[in-house]
């Protein structure tokens, strides 16, 4: 995908997640799939988190001297971190964390967009554009993930 679509989509999916949550209660919220996984609460609270951890790597990319990425254990700050908490000060978080990755990646030079870091998780080196990628697409996949959870509790009041 070209990177003014990569913009687009990264620039969409705060919309995308809103979409998925529109009118959830709190039963909605903390319906889990049937196959398991996380809750619509659960996927908004992880998304907070990693949005804040991307826009740290992202700027620890464009500054350049080829970062050291570091991982984290998603699961691990699901299990640890308090992901039973209201989502409104989650969403503020990926939105105006995202808002600010934006105008960042907006401002990007054709050399920017070629810094590289490494990270332990990804063979090739990770870039500024490797990173646009992953997270251009991130919101939408966990929107999914949001609408099938929503979708189990329909499963189940209907069973």
């Amino acid at each position: 995908m070209d990177r003014d679509r990569l913009l687009a989509r990264y620039a969409g999916g705060v919309d995308a997640v809103r979409a998925a949550l529109a009118g959830a209660d709190d039963a909605a919220l903390d319906a889990r799939p049937a196959e398991g996984g996380w809750t619509a609460r659960e996927c908004v609270h992880h998304l907070a988190d990693s949005e804040a951890r991307s826009m740290s790597r992202l700027r620890q990319l464009v500054a350049g001297a080829e970062p050291d990425i570091q991982p984290y254990d998603q699961d691990a700050w699901a299990d640890g971190l308090p992901y039973h908490l209201p989502i409104d000060p989650a969403l503020a978080v990926l939105a105006a964390v995202r808002a600010y990755s934006l105008t960042t990646l907006q401002s990007l030079t054709d050399a920017d967009w070629t810094k590289a870091g490494r990270h332990p998780e990804h063979d090739a080196p990770y870039s500024v554009e490797a990173w646009l990628e992953i997270y251009a697409e991130h919101p939408y996949e966990h929107a999914a993930q949001i609408s099938a959870a929503r979708a189990s509790l329909g499963d189940a009041i209907h069973s």
